[in-house]
């Protein structure tokens, strides 16, 4: 497992070229590189926590701004949440659109992976609660359309590199998938999250109520708490 490369201990090995991972900068190059190698030959059942947080709006809203005002609306939700991610040892598998994923206990192990996940939500939340205002001005737009939506549930996924044609690293499974459901449920500046995510979070949500929402593909309505 990769071993986190921080501060000082950093510049003996950017001389040699070893650099942080841009999936988590808490991990150097040379770590990506082994881990990745391991998904290519097995892929495994690792528990985590999946994170997935959306731009609301924003389709509706980029269709009034230019590509550079899209790009920089991207490009400000990304770091904002790759910040917080990584803050804490969480990986930013994915960004899709206007929505990324980040899975948190891989490569690097927490055993409170839940509640890490919670703070990088709701730092997430603050990051661009208190930037919102300043890049709104500068786009001409009204400041609540770039709220965020947040999803998080925990449990066994499998990780490796999946597909043919188009090789993958990313997780897969059904807590991949409510995440993502729990995500598309939440209102701007909202997070969702699991029972399961509940109770390994500790005191942080010990009072949070659940409510049942349906959630598209799952069956039956899945019970989320608002963190």
């Amino acid at each position: 497992m990769p071993v986190p490369l921080r501060g000082l201990a950093a510049l003996p090995f950017r001389m040699f070229g070893i650099r942080p991972s841009r999936m988590n900068p808490n991990t150097c190059t040379v770590c990506e590189m082994m881990f990745t190698k391991v998904m290519r030959a097995t892929k495994i059942s690792v528990d985590v926590t999946v994170l997935f947080a959306d731009l609301r709006s924003f389709t509706a809203l980029s269709q009034s701004l230019s590509p550079d005002q899209v790009a920089s609306i991207l490009g400000f939700f990304y770091d904002e949440c790759a910040a917080a991610i990584w803050d804490y040892d969480g990986l930013l598998n994915k960004t899709i659109g206007d929505a990324i994923m980040a899975i948190f206990n891989f490569p690097i192990r927490h055993p409170d992976h839940a509640a890490r996940a919670v703070e990088a939500a709701r730092e997430i939340q603050r990051r661009c609660h208190a930037q919102r205002p300043l890049l709104t001005s500068s786009l001409d737009c009204d400041e609540n359309a770039l709220g965020i939506g947040i999803g998080i549930d925990s449990g066994t996924v499998s990780f490796g590199e999946f597909g043919r044609s188009h090789r993958d690293l990313t997780a897969i499974g059904t807590v991949v998938n409510t995440a993502a459901r729990a995500q598309s449920a939440a209102q701007a500046g909202q997070v969702l999250v699991t029972r399961a995510v509940r109770d390994r979070s500790g005191s942080s949500l010990a009072a949070a109520e659940g409510r049942l929402y349906p959630l598209k593909g799952i069956a039956e309505p899945v019970e989320l708490y608002a963190a």
